[in-house]
């Protein structure tokens, strides 16, 4: 399939020639940090000159729009078929069908692709430098997967000069983005140092909006035998040096890492800095996190593998996220999580990728969406829902995961003419356009 897109003023369906940005304004263009678009693959062309003075662009033929606004359209992801969505500036100016798509300066014609909201990964670590090739290579022989590996990533995150480590991230946001995922947020914690933690966060910050402090991600070496020492560590000094520069404080709670106890501390201490809490809880055994998570109001709780009745209660009756990383269980051999038990008894699923070095080396929403399908028990519907508007959720976001007047103009083109091909066809490339913040990226 290919699509066309024209310029200079032109009428879109059933309107007159839209308005015009004077020249010289703002285009939605990136912001600080933002990766460099990258060049389209196959997919609806560019203009021959893009008019940097165009405020609205309306991309019709969508063939079926998931909105994740059940007032626009069927069902739970709101379809809406034969459709078109019109940005104006960053923000989603209309959407519905393409018959009634008021004008705009720009009209891109989908040429019967799918559309969805741009993908929403709220958990990655991307903070980091070195290779655990040969530690992948070893649990794929047979070893378990443990925290400690995460040892490896600290030493050489320190070792590297903030110029690599910019650039690693700058070339994940980038990777990210060319599979559709235009919100994403990424956590410290290779550095475990004061010093270290606070340069991670600037580095991340320079490249997303939601960023997390993740000090208590495991005891680095040289608190060994001073755990307590560690902890007091991150929740004073190391908290005063990182706080202004996150939104979010993160625990690893998990047997290796830190007990209940422990990550309660962070929590709290981090709470009263003004950092929302999200826990790492219950991935590797069973344990205190999820409730804990619960029990203090964290956005999300993160993994969610090892439940019992009492944690999915809690989460069912709570405002917390479970958050599902598809990606780590396939990446070491792991249990999967039962997203069919949580669905069902009412909980708020989101997915993501926990993109990091060491057990979910993918950036690949797309990727997490099919396993999540074939392995977690997940429809489509569900795990587009998740992926999206789920991931928005857990980042406590309204303006993102959704296409709906209103919300930022993040949306994905798909060479495909149903959504479920997400799902229906893994590991193929199908994300044939972005456009964040109105801007079209990829």
């Amino acid at each position: 399939m290919s699509g066309t897109e024209t310029g200079s003023g032109t009428a879109g369906p059933g309107g007159s020639p839209g308005r015009r940005r004077p020249l010289g304004a703002g285009t939605g263009a990136a912001g600080p940090g933002d990766p460099v678009p990258s060049a389209a693959r196959s997919g609806p062309a560019p203009a021959a000159s893009a008019s940097a003075s165009a405020t609205s662009t309306a991309v019709t033929g969508i063939a079926v729009l998931v909105t994740n606004d059940p007032a626009l359209g069927e069902g739970p992801l709101g379809l809406v078929r034969n459709a078109a969505v019109v940005l104006d500036g960053e923000r989603v100016a209309w959407a519905g069908p393409s018959r009634r798509a008021p004008a705009a300066d720009t009209r891109v014609d989908a040429a019967g692709r799918a559309a969805v909201p741009g993908f929403v990964d709220s958990h990655s670590h991307l903070v980091f430098d070195g290779d655990r090739t040969e530690e992948f290579n070893a649990r794929m022989s047979g070893r378990p997967y443990a925290a400690g590996g995460i040892r490896t990533t600290v030493a050489a995150t320190r070792a590297a000069t903030d110029e690599r480590l910019h650039a690693n991230v700058a070339r994940y946001v980038a990777e990210a983005l060319r599979q559709g995922t235009t919100v994403i947020e990424t956590k410290s914690g290779y550095g475990l140092a004061t010093d270290q933690e606070a340069r991670a966060l600037r580095i991340a910050a320079a490249h997303t909006d939601e960023v997390t402090f993740l000090g208590a991600h495991i005891v680095p070496p040289e608190y060994a035998d001073d755990p307590a020492g560690y902890v007091g560590l991150v929740t004073g000094p190391m908290l005063d040096a990182c706080a202004p520069h996150a939104r979010w404080i993160d625990v690893f709670c998990e047997r290796g890492a830190f007990d209940g106890d422990q990550a309660r501390a962070v929590l709290t201490a981090g709470a009263a800095r003004g950092l929302v809490p999200r826990v790492h809880a219950n991935q590797l055994s069973y344990g205190p996190g999820v409730r804990l998570a619960v029990e203090l109001g964290a956005a999300s709780a993160d993994h969610c593998t090892h439940l019992t009745d009492e944690d999915v209660d809690a989460l069912a009756q709570g405002e917390t996220v479970a958050t599902l990383l598809p990606g780590a269980e396939f990446s070491t051999r792991a249990a999967w999580p039962d997203a069919r038990r949580l669905l069902d008894a009412g909980v708020t699923v989101a997915l993501s990728t926990d993109c990091n070095p060491g057990s979910s080396f993918t950036s690949s929403m797309p990727f997490c969406i099919a396993l999540a399908v074939r392995d977690m028990g997940m429809t489509p519907d569900e795990a587009l829902w998740a992926a999206t508007a789920g991931g928005a959720a857990a980042l406590r976001r309204t303006d993102t995961g959704r296409i709906t007047p209103g919300a930022r103009g993040d949306l994905v083109l798909l060479d495909a003419p149903s959504p479920v091909h997400l799902a229906y066809r893994p590991g193929v490339p199908l994300v044939s356009a972005v456009w964040r913040r109105g801007e079209r990226v990829h």
